[in-house]
């Protein structure tokens, strides 16, 4: 790992938060990333699953996330 630049796990959780609120995850969803070593874990509530694949992808393409690990659920819409 020496010579290569990394990006702090303080920096990356500040890009990586930003990058979600212009996603919109954290309007109506509650979205937490939790960054280890270049290693981003989503975790939280979804309201629709079409909603997955993009957060995923954005999160992604930040400089310096190495890894997406995706812990994140659907929220249990129950009808009256």
């Amino acid at each position: 790992m020496f010579g290569r630049n990394q990006v702090s796990d303080k920096d990356l959780s500040k890009a990586v938060n930003q990058r979600l609120m212009r996603a919109g995850a954290g309007s109506q969803s509650r979205i937490t990333a939790a960054i280890q070593q270049g290693t981003v874990t989503l975790t939280g509530a979804l309201q629709y699953a079409i909603q997955r694949s993009p957060l995923l992808k954005e999160v992604g393409r930040v400089p310096g996330v190495v890894r997406v690990v995706d812990q994140l659920t659907l929220v249990d819409r129950k009808t009256s």
